[in-house]
C-alpha cells in the first residue's frame, strides 16, 4: 500500500485553501502547491498576479472564495472578471499591450457648455444627462477645476411644459421589469455599472417627479435628523470605499428605517425597494445583504465610539442646563443565542436571571439619550460609573465650574448624576464627590419615620414644566463615617415616606425632589425604545473574546455559595421545627425535641463547614485563570454601537418634532402617535431644477384635527429653509 505524504508548506508562507500557500520574500511573490514552486513574479507585477491566480482557479487548486477571504482581499467580482478574460482571450491577454485610450470626453466645447449650464444653476446630474456624458466624469472635471462656472447671466423665464410625474402603478411596472437585469428597481444601470467598474465614487442623489410615493412622509423627519447630527460623522468617523451607495446614503437609510419602525434590515424585504429608494434620492434602497455588509464595513473601518462621543458633546452643548442633570440606569439586553457565552444577570422585567449584556444609558430629564455604554461583564452600576461613564462626562459636560470656583466653595458641584437605589451606597457617593460630582438617589433601608408635622405642601415644577404639589421635608443626614447628605422626604397620601438623598448641598429640596421623581422618564424611554426602535435586537451575529485580565465571579466560589445557601436553609427549617416543640412536656415529644436539636447541631456544623469552604475560595478570578470553555465572551460591539447612535439621533429627531406638534395637541402620546403616522404617510415629490426646490406634498391624515396640526408643523419646517444635504435643493412641505 502506498503512503500519502502530507504536503509541506514553506516557513513564513500564508496558507490559502487546502493546497496553496503564498510566500512574499525579497520583493518576490511565490506560489507553492504543497512543497512545489508553482509560479513566481515580482511584487507589484499585476499581470503576473492575474495570470497566477486565474490559472490556479481554472485548474481547481484554489477557490475564489478562499482568495477573497485571504490577506489578498480580492473582491469576488474582480476574480470572476479575470476568469472571464482568461477563458475568452487566454492567459496571454494579461501580458498584452493596453488598448489605445478612447477619445477625450471633456473637450473644449464640452467645457464651455458645462460652464454655461452650471452658471444657469443646473446640477451636474442634469448636465450629464443633457450632454450624454458620465456624471462621475463631469464631477471629476469640476473637482479638478477643469470646468468652472461662468458668471451668471440673467435670462428671462420662458414657459416650459410641466414635468409628468410617474404614478405608483407605472413605477411598480418599471421596477418589476428590471428584475431580469441588475435587479428589482435598479433603473440607474449606467451609474451602477460605473460604480462597479470604479469609474464613479458613488451615485448622486436625484429626485424625480412622482405621485403617491410610499413612506414619502419620512422626508418631514430629514431636517430633524440632520439637525441632531445624523450626517456629522460622514468622512470623519465613518467612511465607505467607492461604490454605488455612499456613507450618506447608508446613514439616511438607517435613519429613515428607525423613523418608519423598520426594526431590522430584514424588514426591507416586505417593502417595495424602489419606493423607499426614491425617498432617499436613489432608484432603490440596498438589499438586506448589502446593507448589512455596508454597516459592518462602516463600523470596522471607522470609529463609531468617537462619533457617539462627538454627538453626545454636541447635544450637551446645545442644551447645557439639562446636561447638568444626567440620568443613568442599566438596561439588560437579553441574549437567546448560542454563539456567545454571556454571564447571567437579573432582569427585573422578566423576574429571572438570564444571559445578556448590560447597557448603561445616559439621558436627560426629558428622556433624550446622550450615549450608551455596553458591558458584557459588569460589576454593577458603581463600577461602570467610575470606570466608563464619569471620565467621558468630565470632558463633555458643558458649563462646569472652574478649579478656582470649586476651591472657593467646598459645596459646589460640577454636575449632578441621578440614579436608582443600586448606587445608593456611601462608598460610591463619596467616590463621586471626591471628583466634585453631585448625586441624587433614593435612600436604602429607611427604618425611622419623621413626624408628619415636618412636612409642608410645596409646589414642585417638574423638568417637563408640569407643576405638582408635594408634602416635603428636609434634613441633613450622615452616611457612613464622614459623608453628609441632604435628605428630602416626600409624604404620600397613604402615609408612606419616600426618602431621597443628595450630595449636592447647593440644591434646594424642590430641585432635588423634581429631579429625582422625574427619573421615570428613563424607564419610559427604555419601554418606548424596546417597542419602537428595537434596541435589544441583534445587528450582527458573532462573538469575540474578552480581555484576559477582566475579573469575573469564580465558578467554584459560586458553587460554594450555593452550598452555603442550602445549608442555611436546612438550619432555618430545623430552627422553625424546633420552635414548634417548645411547649411540649410529654416524654415522647421531649424525645422528638432532642432528636431535632441534635439534627440542628449537625446542620449548624455543616453550615459552618460550608462557610469555611467558601471563604477559602477567591470570590473573583481573571478570565485567563478559567478553563477556555468557561470564559465569557461578548457580542461583536461595533455594529451595535453604530446602530445605537443612529437610533438615538432618530429618537431625538422624533422628540423635536413632537415638541413642535405639542402646541396643537393636548397629550404627548397623541403627538407621538401622529408623528409616527406622518412618517409612514404617502407623499408626492415635485422637484424643480430651475428654482432648486423639492416640494413634498404630504397626503392627508385621518381626521381634520390632525390635518390642522400637521399643516402647522409643516409651516414651521418651511420657515427653516432647510436644504437637502446632498442635492442642495430647498425642501418645501405642504398638505394635499
Amino acid at each position: 500500500m502506498k503512503q500519502a505524504f502530507l504536503p509541506g508548506f514553506p516557513d513564513g508562507a500564508e496558507r490559502i485553501g487546502a493546497a496553496l500557500s503564498l510566500l512574499k520574500q525579497d520583493g518576490t511573490v511565490t506560489y507553492f502547491l504543497g512543497s512545489d514552486n508553482y509560479f513566481s513574479h515580482k511584487e507589484g507585477d499585476r499581470s503576473g498576479e492575474r495570470f497566477a491566480l486565474t490559472s490556479l482557479i481554472a485548474n481547481r487548486h484554489v477557490r475564489a472564495i478562499e482568495l477573497e477571504r485571504s490577506s489578498l482581499s480580492l473582491p469576488h467580482r474582480t476574480l470572476m472578471n479575470w476568469m472571464a478574460q482568461y477563458r475568452a482571450s487566454g492567459p496571454g491577454s494579461f501580458y498584452a499591450d493596453p488598448k489605445p485610450r478612447k477619445p477625450r470626453v471633456i473637450t473644449p466645447a464640452v467645457v464651455a457648455e458645462c460652464s454655461a449650464q452650471l452658471a444657469a444653476g443646473h446640477t451636474p446630474a442634469t448636465i450629464a444627462r443633457q450632454l450624454n456624458i458620465g456624471e462621475s466624469t463631469l464631477r471629476k472635471a469640476i473637482a479638478r477645476h477643469q470646468i468652472v462656472a461662468l458668471p451668471a447671466v440673467v435670462i428671462p423665464a420662458t414657459p416650459t411644459d410641466a414635468v409628468t410625474a410617474s404614478t405608483k402603478g407605472e413605477r411598480s411596472r418599471i421596477d418589476a421589469e428590471t428584475a431580469d437585469g441588475l435587479g428589482t428597481a435598479c433603473t440607474r444601470a449606467d451609474e451602477r455599472m460605473a460604480a462597479a467598474l470604479g469609474l464613479a465614487y458613488s451615485a448622486a442623489s436625484r429626485f424625480e417627479a412622482a405621485v403617491d410615493v410610499s413612506l414619502g412622509g419620512l422626508l418631514v423627519g430629514l431636517p430633524a435628523l440632520c439637525a441632531n447630527g445624523l450626517l456629522n460623522g460622514v468622512d470623519r468617523h465613518l467612511k465607505l470605499p467607492a461604490g454605488f451607495y455612499s456613507c450618506l446614503h447608508i446613514l439616511l437609510t438607517l435613519g429613515f428605517m428607525a423613523l418608519a419602525r423598520i426594526r431590522r434590515p430584514e424588514g426591507l424585504r416586505t417593502l417595495p425597494p424602489g419606493e423607499l429608494g426614491r425617498v432617499i434620492g436613489l432608484d432603490r434602497v440596498p438589499e438586506v445583504r448589502t446593507l448589512r455588509e455596508k454597516i459592518t464595513l462602516m463600523a470596522n473601518t471607522g470609529d463609531p465610539a468617537a462619533w457617539m462621543r462627538e454627538l453626545s458633546a454636541s447635544w450637551m452643548t446645545s442644551d447645557p442646563d439639562e446636561a447638568g442633570y444626567l440620568y443613568i440606569d442599566g438596561h439588560v439586553r437579553v441574549y437567546h443565542g448560542t454563539t456567545a457565552v454571556l454571564p447571567r444577570r437579573y432582569v427585573s422585567r422578566e423576574r429571572l436571571c438570564l444571559r445578556g449584556t448590560t447597557d448603561y444609558w445616559i439621558n436627560d430629564a426629558l428622556g433624550r439619550p446622550f450615549f450608551v455604554v455596553s458591558k458584557a461583564v459588569t460589576h454593577g452600576l458603581g463600577d461602570a460609573l467610575l470606570t466608563d461613564i464619569v471620565p467621558q462626562l468630565l470632558t463633555s459636560v458643558p458649563k462646569q465650574p472652574t478649579p478656582m470656583a470649586l476651591a472657593a466653595d467646598p459645596r459646589l458641584h460640577r454636575f449632578v448624576l441621578v440614579f436608582d437605589r443600586e448606587g445608593a451606597n456611601a462608598s460610591l457617593l463619596e467616590a463621586l464627590w471626591q471628583q466634585r460630582i453631585g448625586a441624587i438617589t433614593y435612600r436604602k433601608n429607611v427604618k425611622d419615620v419623621w413626624p408628619a408635622a415636618e412636612f409642608t405642601d410645596t409646589t414642585v415644577t417638574m423638568p417637563d414644566g408640569v407643576a405638582v404639589v408635594m408634602k416635603l421635608a428636609v434634613r441633613e443626614t450622615h452616611l457612613g463615617s464622614i459623608l453628609t447628605v441632604k435628605e428630602v422626604r416626600r409624604l404620600t397620601d397613604s402615609g408612606h415616606q419616600t426618602a431621597v438623598i443628595s450630595t449636592a448641598h447647593g440644591l434646594d429640596n424642590v430641585i432635588i425632589a423634581a429631579r429625582m421623581f422625574a427619573r421615570w422618564c428613563q424607564e419610559n424611554f427604555f419601554a418606548y425604545m424596546m417597542q419602537h426602535y428595537d434596541i435589544d435586537g441583534l445587528i450582527q451575529y458573532g462573538a469575540q473574546a474578552l480581555s484576559g485580565t477582566e475579573k469575573v465571579i469564580n465558578p467554584l466560589w459560586r458553587e460554594a455559595d450555593k452550598a452555603v445557601g442550602v445549608a442555611r436553609k436546612t438550619v432555618r427549617t430545623l430552627q422553625a421545627k424546633l420552635g414548634t416543640y417548645a411547649g411540649l412536656d410529654e416524654a415522647s415529644e421531649i424525645a422528638r425535641k432532642a432528636a431535632c436539636l441534635n439534627d440542628l447541631e449537625l446542620a449548624q456544623a455543616a453550615l459552618d463547614s460550608a462557610r469555611a469552604a467558601r471563604k477559602a475560595v477567591p470570590r473573583q478570578v481573571t478570565l485567563e485563570a478559567l478553563p477556555v470553555e468557561q470564559r465569557p465572551t461578548e457580542l461583536l460591539p461595533l455594529n451595535k454601537m453604530l446602530c445605537d447612535a443612529v437610533k438615538m439621533v432618530a429618537y431625538r429627531a422624533e422628540t423635536a418634532l413632537v415638541v413642535l406638534l405639542r402646541r396643537h395637541l393636548a397629550k404627548e402620546d397623541d403627538a407621538r402617535a401622529l408623528i409616527r403616522a406622518l412618517f409612514v404617510a404617502s407623499a408626492d415629490l415635485m422637484p424643480d431644477a430651475h428654482s432648486k426646490t423639492l416640494t413634498v406634498k404630504i397626503h392627508r391624515m385621518a381626521t381634520p384635527a390632525h390635518d390642522r396640526a400637521v399643516a402647522a408643523l409643516l409651516t414651521d419646517l418651511n420657515e427653516l429653509n432647510f436644504c437637502h444635504p446632498e442635492t442642495g435643493d430647498r425642501l418645501i412641505y405642504s398638505l394635499v
